[in-house]
């Protein structure tokens, strides 16, 4: 009697016809082309599309039509393949939501038909001739999901066209594209989340947001390393270029964001941020709204570089290994800075690059900047360990310079910037600082209860100096 109930769950209907791609002709052997038996299993309306353990080769494009087949899922247990051995992508989800995020905006089809299409535990590659080939594109789509997927050796892993709304990619592994991990591709997106997924040695970027509408894009608890490469054009673990559109409201938090110092041009974050209000008005801004947060960087040119952007809070990070700077922050403004450490830490003489990276801290051209309680620390073999040039309205409020080459402050042709309580010295013996304060050019500039313990070269003319030591 006891073996009843389970003789019965065993029976049931939905196990007895659940089916596989297998069951539409699929081989999996990685010889035979699958594509056309994967197609027949999405346009059947099957909704949960199986893989079994096995290599599914594909010589076009499985498009999923949601309008047309319904909720579709892709999923299997991590021991099925996928090889794209065509052009474009492996699986291309297509829907047709026009609206925003707002419930009022859904059609009824959307939700009916088309929503949260799921990608889960497979792996995307390409054929070694392949070079075209991305693994998941996503057009019109609302709440697409992928997870706990390994996509690799492709161009783009994650390419995003056109419109989408409320992504969440997580638990995966992006990996080794010759293009993008995560390419927000001249879409309108508002709404998504890349979360806890390994991102790295993808040439074109690690998360690439470029042109489009993007808004709120939260990056978090990531390791995003070595997006980029000496033979391709400069690149960044994660990339916004606003050129011909705009990307504001991104948080990128607790990821470890680093490597490599070889490719020219390389950052950990980098923000273009000229950009125009709207594909309708071309007005041109300055986008941002941006907060980096908690994060690990080092082993790049720089580790963040801010062009033209406004809007973007700093904090509770820590840098090393900036070839070039640490942060170069450009013609930008209303960027604001609180506690960061920027130090040289022995650790990392093991990596055999000790003293070839300069670090440091650069805003040029900037207004409106707030830099509280940070730490600089260690910068060699440059002019200036923090250098303002022809800033206006900047504050440094509690900032130490400590052991550095050169100037340790310096503004040079800034106005009506504001230095308090700060404290900058040399006491490596013998100390290696040219001078700890210098300050040319510009006018209107106050100093005031700092300790220089190297010396200061100023210009009367620049400003007013009080209680200086």
């Amino acid at each position: 009697m006891k073996l009843l109930p389970l003789l019965l769950l065993l029976c049931s209907p939905c196990l007895i016809s659940a089916k596989t791609v297998r069951d539409f002709g699929a081989v999996g052997d990685g010889k035979a082309d699958d594509t056309a038996a994967i197609q027949k299993a999405v346009d059947r309306g099957e909704g949960g599309i199986v893989f079994p353990k096995g290599t599914y080769k594909l010589s076009q494009t499985v498009t999923i039509n949601l309008d047309q087949v319904g909720f579709t899922s892709l999923t299997s247990d991590g021991t099925a393949k996928v090889v794209m051995a065509g052009s474009g992508p492996a699986f291309h989800f297509v829907g047709t939501h026009e609206g925003s995020a707002d419930p009022a905006s859904l059609k009824p089809n959307v939700f009916e038909k088309q929503r949260m299409p799921l990608v889960r535990g497979l792996e995307i590659t390409a054929d070694k001739d392949a070079k075209e080939a991305d693994g998941i594109e996503a057009t019109g789509t609302m709440a697409l999901t992928i997870t706990e997927a390994n996509i690799h050796d492709l161009r783009h892993a994650v390419h995003l066209t056109t419109r989408n709304r409320n992504i969440i990619i997580s638990n995966s592994h992006l990996y080794h594209n010759s293009g993008c991990g995560v390419f927000y591709d001249h879409v309108n997106l508002h709404q998504s989340n890349i979360v806890g997924c390994h991102i790295s040695y993808n040439a074109g970027g690690g998360v690439v947001t470029r042109g489009g509408e993007v808004r709120n894009v939260q990056i978090g608890t990531c390791d995003i390393e070595s997006n980029m490469s000496p033979s391709a054009p400069p690149a960044a673990n994660v990339l916004i270029d606003n050129t011909g559109g705009s990307t504001d409201e991104v948080t990128i938090l607790g990821c470890t964001l680093q490597h490599n110092n070889k490719s020219p041009g390389s950052a950990n974050i980098w923000v273009i941020g000229t950009g125009i209000t709207s594909t309708k008005n071309d007005t041109p801004t300055q986008e941002g709204h941006i907060a980096i947060v908690g994060n690990a960087m080092s082993d790049v040119k720089v580790n963040v570089h801010l062009d033209h952007a406004r809007g973007v809070s700093i904090t509770g990070n820590t840098f090393w290994e900036g070839f070039e700077h640490d942060l170069l922050i450009e013609d930008s403004q209303s960027i604001v800075i609180g506690p960061n450490d920027f130090d040289r830490n022995p650790r990392y003489v093991v990596n055999g690059n000790w003293s070839k990276d300069y670090n440091g801290v650069v805003l040029s051209r900037c207004e409106d900047c707030k830099f509280t309680g940070t730490l600089v620390k260690g910068v060699w073999s440059k002019d200036a360990a923090f250098l303002l040039e022809d800033c206006k309205r900047c504050t440094l409020t509690d900032v130490s310079v400590l052991d550095c080459d050169g100037a340790g402050l310096y503004l040079k042709n800034c106005s009506l910037c504001r230095v308090t309580d700060c404290t900058v010295r040399d006491d490596r013996s013998p100390p290696k600082a040219t001078v700890s304060f210098k300050m040319e050019g510009g006018k209107d500039n106050w100093i005031r209860g700092c300790q220089f313990g190297n010396g200061v070269v100023a210009d009367k003319s620049s400003g007013k100096m009080d209680e200086v030591r």
